[in-house]
């Protein structure tokens, strides 16, 4: 069996809710009918008729009394019918109601004990309803006679005559409301809908530029603002992507050309001395580095990412990593003439992979020192903040526009645009970084001014005493 539609299941819904209402409103109406209307006539027959048998408690039902009554026949919507024996009513009543005989002989003897008869039900003859009552009228001696009060009961039309053109104007009304909100319902679902529908197509073939302006902050709206989000992720993912292609081919097609030239340069023997072969050999030699460390790099950047590195977490003191990792650099800081300043606050103990530690230090202080200006200050601080160690670099040198501080971290992404590599590495260096520091709980930021130069924080969570036990 076919599955229904969305929009389908919606039409059935409201076709049901039609269907309901005009179920409601016949039993309603016959509740109307049934309970209200047939009720007040029993109530009325009864009335009469126990007022009427109250007047003759006493003597004999006289021509006068007779005469009476069918005076009061004519002016009242009743029938009324006097008899002196039972046996007489059948003359006068010849009906029989729902195909059976207006008194039995149960009714009888309860007529004899005073009591009165109730009688409802359809008479062919009449071709309608009725409801009647048959009372004892008792005397001196006994029971002297019997009175029928009966009326035919109006069909239902009739009864709400008056009210049916109200009820067939209102029904329209309300049905004409009903179809207009269930229209306007199911198109304010459904336009946004198809609309996704139209948007999902154009991502589905590569467009990802496409947005859908909506103002709903109801279901549909929330679904329509979460695959517009999806569609602007998919859009800078796919700008990242075509960026990554373009840096990793940079970054890949420099060292292949030298790789490639040099080789060939050897091999057709294109040099003027052994030297300059040479020369040729270790240029070759550091391009092939270089691209083992951009393919490692690379590797460990996907590890770290993924969440497939392991840390060997131990006590580290943190004080002496940075001593005996500024130790390495102290030939390059002397190179470009750098006033070192360290601002250490020992006893500080962190949980943490001390290699990873090692390697966040190291390739903090390095671009530190690669973008310092000959000559400026190298500050390098660590004190406690709260729970956490601060961990803070600062140097006087190229300053990092607003926009780029953001993107600081991305895979390839260097702030010197023409990719100097005399200073430049891989790109990767802070991307693995970011992602050490993130595996250890830690914040990394950036802050860069023109006047004061650049700053790199770095907070990770001290040892706490319950670790150490």
């Amino acid at each position: 069996m076919k599955r229904l539609t969305l929009s389908k299941k919606l039409f059935t819904v409201f076709l049901s809710s039609i269907a309901f209402t005009i179920l409601f409103s016949f039993f309603f109406i016959h509740l109307l009918y049934s309970q209200l209307y047939i009720s007040s006539i029993e109530e009325s027959i009864v009335y009469q008729g126990k007022r009427t048998a109250s007047h003759y408690h006493y003597g004999e039902l006289s021509d006068e009394i007779i005469e009476k009554i069918q005076w009061y026949n004519i002016v009242s919507e009743y029938e009324i019918i006097v008899v002196d024996q039972l046996d007489d009513l059948s003359s006068y009543f010849p009906y029989k109601i729902n195909y059976e005989n207006l008194v039995d002989n149960a009714d009888q003897k309860r007529l004899e004990n005073g009591a009165y008869l109730l009688k409802k039900g359809y008479v062919e003859e009449l071709g309608r309803e009725i409801i009647g009552a048959i009372f004892p009228i008792k005397g001196e001696t006994g029971l002297i006679g019997f009175i029928y009060i009966y009326v035919p009961l109006a069909a239902i039309q009739d009864v709400f005559r008056e009210s049916i053109p109200l009820m067939v104007t209102v029904g329209t009304l309300f049905f004409f409301i009903l179809f207009l909100v269930m229209n306007k319902i199911i198109n304010s679902m459904f336009n946004p809908l198809r609309d996704l529908q139209r948007l999902s197509s154009e991502v589905s073939k590569g467009n990802y530029s496409s947005r859908i302006e909506t103002v709903r902050e109801d279901e549909v709206g929330q679904l329509t603002n979460a695959f517009n989000s999806m569609s602007l992720s998919l859009e800078e993912q796919e700008i990242r992507k075509k960026e990554f292609t373009s840096n990793i081919v940079h970054e890949l097609r420099t060292p292949l050309t030298y790789i490639g030239g040099y080789t060939h340069a050897l091999k057709a023997k294109i040099y003027s001395s052994p030297a300059e072969a040479e020369g040729y050999l270790t240029t070759i030699e550091k391009e092939t580095v270089r691209l083992n460390k951009l393919v490692n790099d690379l590797v460990e950047l996907n590890h770290l990412q993924e969440n497939l590195y392991v840390l060997h977490n131990e006590p580290i003191a943190i004080a002496q990593l940075i001593l005996d990792t500024v130790d390495l650099f102290k030939i390059l800081i002397a190179e470009k003439g750098l006033q070192l300043h360290l601002n250490i606050e020992e006893n500080s103990i962190i949980t943490g992979d001390s290699q990873r530690i090692q390697q966040v230090f190291y390739n903090v202080i390095d671009n530190a020192i690669k973008y310092s200006s000959d000559g400026g200050n190298l500050t390098i601080t660590l004190k406690k903040s709260g729970e956490n160690i601060e961990f803070q670099v600062d140097n006087q040198g190229i300053h990092i526009p607003k926009e780029d501080i953001n993107r600081i971290g991305e895979r390839f992404f260097r702030t010197d645009k023409a990719r100097n590599r005399t200073t430049g590495g891989t790109g990767l260096g802070l991307s693995i970084v970011k992602e050490i520091i993130r595996l250890h709980g830690g914040t990394f930021s950036i802050q860069s001014d023109p006047s004061t130069g650049t700053s790199v924080k770095i907070h990770l969570k001290e040892r706490s005493k319950n670790e150490a036990n």
